[in-house]
């Protein structure tokens, strides 16, 4: 693949065509589990490894797979990925996978994901579609981080709270206490904070792309 295909892509995934703030996909869980950092970075990680895993798994398989029944295969072969990370993180990070709870199966109902699986993967090579996976699945992680910091910070004061869920014990010290004696904001931390916190994010995303595409106008207009 040539290295303007590859900036495509990783353009299309962090950016141009995100998953949730272009698509709107996947807003259960990032409305649902999004309340601090580590919870949003946990389950970013685990949809990202199932996303790029069943991009390569249908990729290799695609020749193989019949077209009546794709979609059934296609299902399975993710259910397989959201298996394995499970029990991983049944395994590593029992305290993370409790509070996430239903949310870490759930992944098989992903809509980024099947639908990454009948675009993309089933129509190319196995480098593009893990390329792909790995691009659509940062731009979810992305965007379910910065959602977790905003309700984290506007719902607590702080940031980086119990990062030793997720990563070495010693990240237990990341807490940043940014407002002291803070006495909480109850709407920042619940489902309908999420909802108003991610239609922020949503045009914030679409003013700076307006943005820059009447500056590349008028770059263009003062080149002729």
């Amino acid at each position: 693949m040539a290295d303007n295909s590859y900036r495509e892509i990783a353009s299309n995934g962090l950016w141009h065509n995100n998953p949730v703030l272009v698509q709107g996909l996947g807003l259960c869980p990032l409305l649902a589990v999004s309340g601090s950092v580590v919870n949003a970075l946990g389950l970013g990680l685990a949809t990202m490894a199932v996303l790029t895993g069943s991009n390569v798994a249908i990729s290799m398989a695609r020749k193989h797979i019949p077209e009546a029944i794709r979609l059934p295969i296609f299902v399975i072969i993710i259910a397989s990925f959201t298996t394995c990370v499970e029990l991983i993180m049944n395994a590593f990070t029992f305290e993370l996978y409790e509070i996430l709870g239903l949310f870490i199966p759930l992944i098989v109902t992903n809509c980024v994901i099947l639908g990454r699986a009948d675009v993309c993967a089933s129509r190319v090579g196995v480098l593009s579609a893990a390329f792909d996976g790995l691009m659509m699945g940062l731009g979810f992680t992305m965007v379910l981080v910065v959602l977790g910091a905003i309700r984290e910070l506007f719902g607590t004061g702080a940031l980086f709270s119990n990062m030793q869920l997720l990563l070495w014990p010693e990240t237990a010290n990341w807490t940043l206490r940014l407002v002291d004696n803070y006495n909480g904001f109850l709407l920042a931390i619940l489902p309908p904070g999420a909802f108003l916190a991610t239609g922020l994010l949503v045009a914030g995303k679409n003013i700076i792309t307006r943005r820059l595409e009447k500056r590349n106008v008028i770059r263009t207009e003062s080149y002729e």
